[in-house]
């Protein structure tokens, strides 16, 4: 007899995940290498060790381990909010009348309020134990900035965090989160890295980007002793500590016999999308099993869409490692969106990969799309959602209207990245009608491309 399936599916302590997956293991084509932008040859272990821990390092350039233990440290602290729950939205689907399943993984349970967390605790983790002072970082609309103050606080170790000028000036209370947790925060481009001298040169009165506060930190945690630079989305080490999202929400659907046609999640960087898909994927790509996974970006800042998969920058300073991605150039400065976590100009180099072989798709969406479905999702499910996972949203109610159209009984999942409490400045333009949809011109996205490496 089948179980019948509760509105929270939660998964008891012991079976919290105890190895991270390794996405690329199963890759029969790998993700190409970083490349050192010095020598343009491929980055060894002992060269990332200048900018990241030694032990990430490693992971960065594991392709082959699939499975990678998680530190007890580490699992100890995933306890106090993991597992999280997978939530069937029973009432989203009565209120679209829809013949579809709906579940989402619900990563905002924590004080940080985002999937953030999983990959911040890890990489303060691996800081601490190599005996650094601490460790310097970006942050888009606050998420992981808050996540990694909170981490290093936890060991005890320094936070300087650089953040996109446009969520410093729109999000002030998670700012002051940030802060409250011992971090110092500063607005980014920012005129105390010579980095940040250069782009507001360049770029007078820019609002900033992710690529801008990623060089910032890299030259910040370069010209301090026992420091090192942390990044919370792009980088393979990320979403590897991210699987813990996937593995849980494929143990919850597998103990009540649930198998999921549709895999969605919100696309910036890639960390939570990759997290979320990791062990499905791996199925995919074993041919064990088969799903559609979607990728949603913003209009403003379309990655994959109308991005070019090749090499370039991670960063708008040029001074990090090249890696092979969809990009749009990293001299590209998206509009100020108020989903600040998704303005980054390129896509990871895994995901990258698995969506130049057709393995996976990719949408594009507005803002005020995006927002009308975030205020329909609130609504009828009791959470306020985050701009960013509001993308995810929007596309999953598409799919599910599109069940209600030819009766399909499709079982959609997709991945609700945190909450929104922090963005009401956002939600208050939403509703007072001052939000406007800004879609970069094919003259704008050239532009960027044109300054891609001649490699």
């Amino acid at each position: 007899m089948k179980k019948e399936i509760p509105y929270k599916i939660y998964l008891s302590e012991s079976e919290l995940p105890k190895y991270w997956y390794n996405l690329r293991a199963f890759m029969q084509k790998k993700p190409a290498p970083l490349l050192n932008p010095e020598t343009m040859q491929p980055m060894t272990v002992a060269e990332l060790s200048n900018v990241f821990c030694e032990e990430l390092a490693k992971q960065e350039l594991d392709d082959s381990t699939p499975y990678i233990e998680i530190p007890t440290e580490v699992r100890d602290f995933y306890k106090m909010y993991r597992p999280a729950p997978l939530i069937r939205a029973y009432c989203l689907e009565k209120k679209l009348g829809t013949p579809a399943h709906i579940y989402y993984k619900f990563e905002g349970n924590n004080t940080s309020g985002s999937h953030k967390l999983n990959s911040a605790i890890a990489q303060a983790y691996y800081a601490k134990e190599q005996g650094l002072k601490g460790v310097t970082t970006e942050t888009g609309a606050g998420q992981w900035g808050t996540a990694l103050s909170m981490a290093c606080s936890y060991f005890g170790l320094d936070c300087k965090v650089f953040m996109v000028k446009c969520s410093y000036e729109q999000k002030p209370f998670r700012r002051e989160v940030m802060r409250t947790y011992g971090a110092d925060v500063t607005p980014s481009p920012s005129m105390t890295t010579e980095v940040g001298k250069k782009i507001n040169a360049e770029f007078p009165g820019t609002t900033g980007s992710l690529g801008c506060a990623i060089s910032e930190a890299v030259e910040a945690a370069a010209s301090r002793e026992g420091y090192r630079y942390a990044l919370g989305s792009v980088l393979n080490q990320v979403l590897l500590h991210q699987s813990v999202i996937g593995v849980e929400t494929k143990t919850a659907l597998d103990k009540y016999g649930v198998k999921a046609d549709i895999i969605i999640g919100c696309a910036g960087g890639g960390s939570n999308l990759g997290g979320l898909i990791a062990p499905f994927m791996g199925e995919k790509l074993q041919g064990k099993a088969d799903y559609q996974f979607i990728a949603v970006e913003p209009a403003s800042c379309p990655t994959l869409t109308r991005g070019k998969y090749a090499y370039d920058y991670c960063d708008t300073g040029k001074v990090c490692p090249l890696s092979k991605m969809y990009t749009l150039g990293s001299g590209f400065i998206p509009a100020a969106s108020h989903a600040g976590g998704l303005r980054y100009h390129g896509m990871t180099s895994t995901l990258s990969e698995l969506y130049e072989q057709g393995l996976m798709e990719a949408r594009s969406v507005k803002q005020t799309e995006v927002f009308e479905a975030a205020e329909y999702f609130a609504r009828i499910e009791g959470i306020l959602p985050a701009p960013e996972s509001s993308h995810a949203i929007r596309v999953a109610m598409d799919e599910a209207l599109k069940c209600k159209e030819t009766g399909e009984k499709k079982v959609i999942v997709f991945g609700l990245t945190g909450t929104g409490y922090f963005d009401m400045m956002s939600y208050e333009k939403f509703h007072d009608g001052k939000m406007t949809d800004y879609i970069p011109t094919d003259e704008e996205i050239n532009k960027g491309l044109a300054g891609l490496p001649k490699l």
